[in-house]
């Protein structure tokens, strides 16, 4: 078995709740800790490979409109670009995240007449450049190698996962999320129109990226935002009667290809986890500590139902006491007992975190979260600490 399959099968039996030869492992990072990474360990570095991690999601061009970015303004590490969203951004060099700055639908009445691009087109897959997803975010990227590039680099030696929003998340970014709640109070027969037409957009952009695969898939992220630290961004009936069939069909679409899918939704969702599990979801990510999410008391009350994949609280990284660390990680791997749990940071592996306190929390995973489990040596570890 070569080591790509070895990581999906370990993927594969956490996700259907049974015991592997251990618990998987992966995640997402910010620029400034690979900076870092690269600095300590060299220009070569790779988190996915130094790491030895067990999967990685790679998106295409998901963008309305497939077109190189359009520079507004450049001054310094200041740069304003129009994507593909037809959103205008602004990347400053010494701000975390992007800062939207205007979006092309300013009323309701203009979503109605919003076009999209192919969503099959082979450049989506096929051909390298700018996409707002994959480009926009900590940093600003340019002409990014092709989806196809991408996956053959990573094929060999992991379980790779493609990537598709949910429509809530899709269309934030073209109308702006405050548009986007005001109007679906105000407008909801036009807002629901709009949720319809990017729903099925996405779905037979899924269909064709599973196609643009050809095989090479083991799974499905679905990004959906639609909670916040403290709940649902909207009443739980809104997300069930706009967006759920929408995650269904996606669903349904990835398991008719065999491919898993792993859900996830910042902030604090519980209302709908039930709804998840009545549709099929293999697992929910990335259970924000801050939001209050614990996965050992949600393994209780969901395990076997449903697979949870984070909530490696990234402040107990960021402080890099590696006491605090240990016991940290050894209390969370109690939910791994007997499947249904992936270590992964609450979110992301942000650039306020040593290099040395992430490899550290990867060791003690390996070290301890060999199956079958020895939750007498994790507790005791745990009081000592």
């Amino acid at each position: 078995m070569g080591k790509a399959e070895e990581k999906i099968k370990r993927l594969r039996s956490a996700l259907s709740h049974k015991e592997g030869d251990r618990v998987p492992v992966s995640d997402f990072f910010w620029t400034g800790f690979v900076l870092k990474c690269k600095e300590k360990w060299g220009q070569d570095f790779d988190p996915y490979r130094f790491f030895d991690l067990d999967y990685i999601v790679i998106t295409p061009n998901m963008d309305p409109h497939i077109k190189q970015f359009e520079i507004i303004k450049e001054e310094g590490e200041d740069i304003v670009v129009k994507t593909g969203f037809e959103a205008v951004i602004r990347r400053s060099g010494t701000a975390p995240m992007p800062h939207f700055e205007s979006f092309s639908i300013n009323s309701p009445e203009e979503m109605a007449k919003f076009e999209f691009d192919d969503p099959a087109d082979p450049r989506r897959f096929y051909s390298g450049g700018d996409d707002q997803i994959n480009c926009v975010g900590d940093t600003l990227l340019r002409n990014i190698p092709s989806w196809d590039e991408r996956v053959n680099a990573y094929i060999e030696d992991f379980a790779v996962f493609g990537s598709v929003c949910e429509p809530y998340e899709y269309l934030w970014r073209i109308i702006g999320t405050v548009n986007a709640l005001y109007w679906m109070a105000e407008e909801p027969e036009l807002f629901k129109d709009f949720v319809d037409r990017i729903g099925k957009f996405l779905l037979k952009f899924c269909k064709a990226q599973i196609e643009a695969g050809k095989g090479r898939l083991s799974g499905m992220y679905i990004w959906g935002d639609v909670a916040y630290r403290n709940g649902m961004l909207f009443s739980p009936d809104t997300w069930r009667q706009l967006f759920k069939p929408h995650v269904k069909a996606l669903i349904d679409l990835c398991h008719s290809n065999n491919l898993l899918v792993i859900y996830h939704g910042c902030g604090n969702a519980i209302p709908i986890y039930e709804d998840f599990i009545e549709i099929g979801l293999d697992a929910y990510n990335p259970l924000e500590a801050k939001s209050g999410l614990d996965v050992v008391v949600l393994k209780e009350k969901y395990g076997g139902r449903l697979a949870f994949v984070g909530n490696i609280d990234i402040r107990v990284l960021e402080k890099g006491d590696r006491n605090e660390i240990k016991k940290h990680v050894l209390y969370k791997l109690q939910a791994a007992k007997g499947g249904g749990w992936v270590f992964q940071s609450d979110h992301s592996v942000s650039s306020d975190v040593d290099p040395e306190s992430y490899k550290y929390a990867v060791e003690v995973l390996k070290e301890y979260g060999t199956y079958p489990l020895d939750l007498d040596r994790i507790r005791k570890e745990i009081e000592k600490l």
